[in-house]
């Protein structure tokens, strides 16, 4: 649980309100559910219970928890009552700006004491309901997705007057329950994801008003092109044509560069509102999904649905809203784009680019001008990136940064990852703008969690398991030699899980720097294993064999604190200034020079690995090599000039 943080109301028992009362019980908050009947609360407290009977039977929690959640779980149709002696208020009531309001001067009025107010709305922008909240400075938005049991992602919406210790309590609170959370700095409508995904569905239905493509071409195009998981007009009718549409109505009213989408607008006028009512754009027959042919979207250019999305969420990061990692975190888990937006940048061209987009602009408006964003990272020369799924790779020099990108697994390491990092590592490695290279995960809840296990499931299937896993362990270890020998300072940014695999893969790094909520572990023998990737080897070399012993045999998970002391982390810093953190070590290592760095490195790790006799001998070859280079004589005029070094590498 969050700390200081124990007793939750959750305003509204419908299907985001329930979901969310149960995810925080599940969680071990005690939780007060309010609504205007007994009848709607009886109601959600059932779906509750068979949400959680559908969690046992599959393993997720034991069957006796059901009752300790149920447990956790009371309902009132008190509001003023309830809020009383809330910690958090939570807000989840039918999407109306006038009933929102009308709650939010209640149950502010009477949550005198509750450290933070939250509204899950999806679009109506937060300075709007800040208005009628008493201690605005409480408040912002939190918005889960549906269903909240299920879905990782969390958008934190700033509004003008919520204050940084609301920020950091709304993060810490979100990531308590499980969550992934990305931050919207400023209240713009539609947030993140529903911003993005308006665009994509504006776009898609104007091309079909004027003809150009139907909503089946469009759809194939997307799913067996582009590889969404659902086209635009099959996701339209999955969550509702009239929630869409209103979505679209609520951003338009507020945005002139946004329009209410007339094609949804007459489907919704029919009550054809996709597969709750059997009818949208599709046929819905009971419990199937609509079948769409493959080569249906074969004559689809897929960029003009692609890059109006890209572009908007170029935007959203060109003007400070979100940061490019969280816009694409948002985009794969709040919309389970695999590749997210901008992972489609390096198979585009600026002239690709602005043609769409002025053809577009011509026809729907200011919109759909192009992101500055949007251009530099098109034009930008991406070596090897075009390949990469698994692992993002950004040049930022002197830094080089390689993120472990599966935040829906955890990022979890599978053999496809292992083979990116190596060839990012070794671009990386070779790149001379690059001095120090950085290793983190996406997502805000794991470094990476070990190996995927469904990589283990694939080979205890085989006959041949032993060669196999042989040969796993094997590849896995070469990456990590190759991190170790790779001549430039390599820094393991580790925020939330390190486990198994994933601690081997921080262990390989020069350096580990850790937020204060991450765990360590290798949990590796509570499946009948031992470590498979350098732990017995680096973890004895690091703390001593003894407590080796303890982290691997008993297999628990240390916090960040405990590490630290054991010595398996070298820092532990704040969640809030871990980039800032691991970004200034980096460049305080960037200013030294690089052939030193590179010698310096090669020696420390020979002495793990040669008796000192020869490690001596080598420290002594590469001290007097480094005598030839222009850095020693950058260095010592420096020195005597008074003046800071500017080191070259030469």
């Amino acid at each position: 649980m969050s700390s200081g943080l124990e007793r939750i109301v959750v305003i509204g028992a419908g299907t985001m309100g329930h979901g969310i009362a149960q995810v925080a019980a599940m969680s071990g908050y005690s939780v007060t559910v309010v609504d205007v009947s007994e009848e709607i609360l009886g109601r959600a407290l059932e779906k509750i219970r068979w949400s959680l009977g559908k969690f046992a039977e599959r393993g997720r929690i034991r069957p006796e928890e059901v009752e300790k959640v149920m447990g956790r779980i009371r309902t009132t149709t008190s509001l003023e009552s309830a809020c009383a002696d809330a910690d958090v208020v939570i807000e989840a009531v039918f999407e109306d700006l006038q009933v929102k309001l009308d709650t939010w001067r209640r149950a502010s009025r009477a949550a005198r004491r509750a450290r933070l107010l939250g509204t899950n709305t999806s679009s109506i922008p937060i300075d709007e309901l800040q208005a009628a909240v008493e201690g605005p400075e409480r408040f912002l938005g939190i918005h889960f997705f549906n269903p909240p049991q299920l879905m990782q992602l969390v958008e934190v919406i700033i509004g003008s007057r919520t204050s940084g210790e609301t920020k950091r309590l709304a993060t810490e609170f979100a990531r308590s329950l499980g969550k992934t959370v990305v931050t919207v700095n400023r209240d713009v409508p539609g947030f993140i994801v529903n911003r993005v995904l308006t665009r994509f569905f504006e776009v898609a239905c104007h091309l079909v008003e004027k003809g150009r493509y139907t909503p089946v071409q469009i759809d194939s195009a997307l799913k067996y092109r582009a590889g969404f998981p659902m086209g635009a007009f099959e996701l339209a009718d999955y969550v509702g044509i009239d929630v869409a549409y209103n979505v679209s109505k609520v951003i338009a009213e507020r945005d002139r560069t946004f329009r209410p989408i007339e094609l949804l607008r007459r489907y919704v006028e029919r009550g054809e509102l996709g597969a709750k009512t059997g009818k949208g754009f599709y046929e819905w027959p009971a419990g199937a999904r609509p079948s769409i042919p493959q080569d249906a979207g074969r004559d689809v250019d897929i960029w003009y649905m692609i890059v109006p999305g890209m572009n908007e969420a170029a935007r959203l990061v060109e003007q400070g809203i979100a940061s490019h990692e969280d816009v694409e975190t948002a985009m794969k888990l709040g919309l389970n784009l695999p590749r997210g937006v901008f992972g489609y940048a390096s198979e585009l061209t600026p002239e690709k680019v602005n043609s769409v987009l002025s053809e577009l602009r011509a026809e729907l408006g200011e919109g759909y001008a192009p992101s500055s964003y949007l251009l530099s990272l098109v034009s930008q020369p991406r070596p090897a990136a075009a390949s990469f799924e698994e692992i993002e790779v950004r040049r930022e020099p002197p830094i080089g940064w390689i993120v472990l990108n599966r935040p829906h697994r955890l990022n979890a390491i599978s053999p496809k990852m292992i083979e990116e990092l190596e060839v990012a590592l070794k671009d990386l490695s070779e790149d001379r703008s690059v001095r120090v290279i950085v290793l983190t995960g996406a997502g805000g809840r794991a470094f990476s969690a070990g190996a995927d296990i469904t990589a283990f499931s694939e080979i205890l299937a085989t006959e041949s398991k032993v060669p196999m896993a042989h040969r796993f362990s094997l590849r896995f270890n070469d990456l990590l030699r190759r991190i170790e020998r790779s001549p430039k300072p390599v820094i393991a940014a580790i925020d939330g899980f390190a486990l198994g695999g994933g601690l081997e893969l921080a262990l390989a790094c020069d350096f580990r720097i850790a937020t204060e909520r991450s765990e360590v572990g290798q949990p590796e023998i509570r499946l009948g294993l031992i470590p498979g990737g350098g732990a017995t080897q680096r973890l004895t070399r690091l703390i001593g064999p003894s407590k080796a012993k303890l982290v691997i045999f008993l297999g628990d998970r240390i916090n960040a604190e405990e590490a630290l002391r054991l010595g398996i982390i070298d820092k532990v810093v704040p969640p809030e200034g871990f980039e800032r953190e691991v970004r200034e070590f980096a460049m305080r290592l960037a200013e030294m020079p690089p052939i030193a760095l590179a010698a310096a490195k090669d020696a420390i790790n020979a002495a793990l690995e040669v008796p000192i006799d020869e490690g001596l001998r080598h420290e002594s070859s590469l001290f007097a090599h480094l005598f030839a280079t222009k850095d020693l004589m950058e260095g010592i005029s420096a020195f005597f000039s008074k003046r800071k070094p500017e080191f070259k590498g030469e």
